[in-house]
């Protein structure tokens, strides 16, 4: 029995017939802490309790165990982030000043899950990744669990420490540079997802190219993450990747081999490019859309089998397996608005495994991921910009779109 989703599962039946936890406390004759308990994943109803719930909600017992069908996993990397603020980036043995420091949740599963969890915290998420057994690990599993996401899939490893980054946001532009410590992302594998026990619809991994085990070669797969992904697919869960950005020739041979195994992949315009050796932008930097486009038809060649989705600063396009293309430009945000960019390419995706999750039209996915993306850039870290889903969605009448050229 999963103990935190049975307690969502209670709370979200409770609040939708309008009761309070004392009220449904007395209709099942124990007190309200027991209920708060429950709904807080602090433990679990008597068995002789759950035929009485299950008359007061009118769902059946193996709803209330199982809770609505499935929800979202995201795995891989788990870290954190320092993200400095600093006046500007330095030249090479020249100096630059840090106006400001903080501790951040990072990586593509604390970024993404969390920023689904505060767009709707209704959806069964889970996290699944490792950490080390240190206060860097003991925090973002701290985060993560404060917003109600299942982390009893994340590994605590007793001998390397959690990963982490070090960011630095230059403060006039919000660009940033990372430098970072793989620690227990390193060792992350195909043996520490249980697959058995996934029943999740969208199984979300990233990020490759940061994930030594997963990248490694398999003679069968191509690569570990490749076999991952086959292994989810097989129970009928749909599979999405992210990649991350680095300097190398390691894309190809690395990101190829799981796109036959994807139903969706999500990833900015210079991950993508890398890996057609297209330029996404024209020579007097404007984004070369056609390019990007047919890097994107490449991704569905190479097997990607619903909907291929590419971002960057200036616009969202998505291509889907009949060959539909839709470009959506970025919100035009004033200069003071930004306050970083750590994670914007995080929130992006959230919001599209959002929009895929509940079914939306490809126009209105990449409308919502691109002022999803707008409320990242509204905080230093990657996480605090965020906000409810009508919260996000009031941000596309707030702001005019750019002009994409």
């Amino acid at each position: 029995m999963n103990v935190l989703r049975l307690g969502n599962t209670i709370a979200k039946l409770r609040k939708k017939l309008g009761l309070t936890q004392l009220q449904l406390a007395e209709l099942l004759n124990v007190s309200d802490k027991t209920v708060s308990k429950w709904e807080n994943g602090g433990g679990y109803p008597e068995i002789t309790i759950l035929p009485a719930m299950s008359e007061i909600f009118g769902v059946t017992i193996d709803y209330l165990l199982k809770g609505e069908t499935q929800g979202i996993a995201i795995a891989g990397n788990i870290l954190v982030d320092i993200v400095n603020v600093i006046d500007k980036y330095p030249e090479k043995n020249m100096l630059a000043n840090i106006e400001s420091s903080m501790l951040a949740v990072g990586g593509c599963v604390p970024n993404t899950i969390i920023d689904i969890a505060k767009m709707d915290s209704d959806i069964f998420l889970k996290a699944i990744g490792k950490v080390g057994n240190d206060e860097n690990g003991r925090y973002v599993v701290s985060q993560m669990k404060k917003h109600g996401i299942d982390v009893s899939s994340v590994i605590v490893d007793e001998h390397v420490p959690t990963a982490q980054t070090s960011v630095m946001t230059e403060k006039s532009t919000g660009d940033r540079t990372f430098f970072y410590t793989s620690g227990a992302n390193s060792s992350f594998c195909v043996e520490d997802v249980d697959v058995d026990s996934l029943d999740c619809r969208i199984f979300h991994a990233g990020y490759i190219l940061l994930l030594d085990a997963l990248d490694e070669e398999d003679e069968e797969y191509g690569t570990k993450m490749a076999r991952l992904l086959h292994k989810v697919s097989e129970k009928g869960i749909k599979t999405s990747i992210d990649v991350v950005s680095e300097e190398g020739g390691r894309f190809k041979s690395k990101i190829i081999p799981a796109l036959k195994h994807c139903d969706y992949a999500i990833l900015n315009e210079i991950e993508s490019c890398k890996v057609t050796d297209l330029s996404p932008y024209h020579e007097d930097g404007r984004v070369h859309v056609e390019n990007i486009k047919k890097t994107m038809q490449a991704f569905l060649d190479y097997g990607v089998r619903e909907k291929v989705i590419v971002h960057c600063t200036e616009a969202g396009f998505l291509l889907d397996k009949s060959g539909a293309f839709v470009a959506v430009p970025s919100l035009e945000l004033p200069d003071d608005y930004i306050k970083g960019s750590v994670g914007a390419g995080d929130s992006y995706a959230a919001a599209c495994l959002y929009g895929l999750y509940k079914g939306y039209d490809d126009q209105r996915l990449l409308e919502f991921a691109a002022a999803a993306a707008a409320c990242n850039l509204s905080a230093s870290d990657s996480i605090s910009g965020m906000r409810s889903k009508s919260e996000v969605e009031k941000l596309n009448t707030i702001f005019k779109r750019r002009e994409l050229k």
